[in-house]
């Protein structure tokens, strides 16, 4: 199994869960850890949140002994302040600081931040540098391909990214444009990965065993980053460095398995944020656990109305027996 070194930082393996906002939060993270990933990666921080202190954000901040090690990912786009947050949260215990030149949402878009910030290569670079110098801990960057297929630079950024300091770079091969429609090109990954020599984490379309070792033959990227694919599903983890290690996927889990998961994510969630929020926020993963299920259609119909854990338990004791 290949380990992958980013910075001072070594890590099991070269699978890593890719950062969501709304999904990796801290139970989630464990669960995906648990199920063998390298690396987990936290829900994107803002860095005038944490400047303005802003009462949600020691929630995202909050990290477990048991995650680690774990990429804690600021996004912003003044430089001094990202800097600046990111020396006051340093002491933290979270391995790696990414940044976020990725996300497509208009409402982060619209700020600057973000995948805009690909539009702006000057700006970049000088938050990657103000960065790179305000922490110890190695600080890497995830980009997308470019903004639109006009202007595809990933290259460009990544080259800026590592001549600041920059540890490693994930690279996902869609647009800003597309979101996550289509399909991701691994072109671009292969294309950075031969312009840096800092460690180049693939992402995009990596949704099974097979995937993974494809994207790593192509493109010869040191590591891949699994997104979506794990939500409902954080044994991908497992199967894919069992595949990766010795050729072999093990059994998809059972309902017992599965209805096993999904009951400590929920404790978990309780643990974490009590009732009312740990509720509402595991009917979207419910949904996910359940896809394709036998009366998951009709399952799925009654998550909305679910109000305590009891509710819960008796839902998924209903449809796992």
């Amino acid at each position: 199994m290949s380990r992958l070194r980013i910075g001072d930082v070594v890590l099991d393996n070269n699978v890593i869960l890719a950062p969501m906002a709304g999904v990796t939060d801290l139970p989630f993270r464990l669960l995906c850890r648990k199920s063998g990933a390298g690396l987990v990666c936290m829900e994107m921080i803002s860095a005038k949140a944490i400047y303005y202190q802003n009462k949600n954000t020691e929630e995202l901040l909050t990290i477990h002994p048991e995650e680690g090690p774990v990429s804690l990912q600021l996004f912003g786009s003044d430089a001094r302040i990202i800097a600046e947050m990111a020396k006051r949260i340093q002491e933290r215990p979270f391995s790696i600081l990414d940044f976020n030149m990725g996300c497509p949402v208009p409402k982060v878009v619209n700020n600057g931040e973000g995948s805009a910030l690909m539009k702006n290569p000057r700006l970049a670079e000088e938050i990657l540098s103000a960065l790179v110098k305000a922490v110890k801990k190695p600080v890497t960057v995830k980009i997308r391909k470019g903004f639109d297929e006009a202007h595809c630079n990933a290259v460009e950024l990544a080259k800026i990214a590592e001549n600041c300091g920059v540890a490693a770079v994930a690279v996902h091969g869609r647009t800003r444009e597309q979101y996550y429609s289509g399909h991701a090109d691994w072109e671009i990954i292969r294309q950075v990965k031969e312009a840096v020599k800092i460690p180049v984490i693939g992402n995009g379309d990596v949704d099974s065993p097979r995937a993974a070792e494809a994207m790593l033959e192509e493109t010869g990227c040191d590591g891949v980053m699994i997104g979506r694919a794990a939500q409902g599903n954080p044994w991908i983890f497992r199967d894919i460095v069992s595949f990766l290690d010795t050729g072999r996927i093990p059994e998809p889990p059972d309902a017992q398995e599965k209805k096993r998961m999904i009951l400590k994510h929920a404790d978990l969630q309780l643990e974490t944020k009590g009732e009312y929020t740990a509720i509402r926020e595991m009917r979207k993963h419910l949904a996910w656990y359940t896809t394709g299920m036998p009366h998951s259609a009709r399952f799925r119909q009654t998550i909305n109305s679910m109000e305590t854990f009891s509710q819960l338990r008796e839902g998924v004791e209903t449809i796992f027996g």
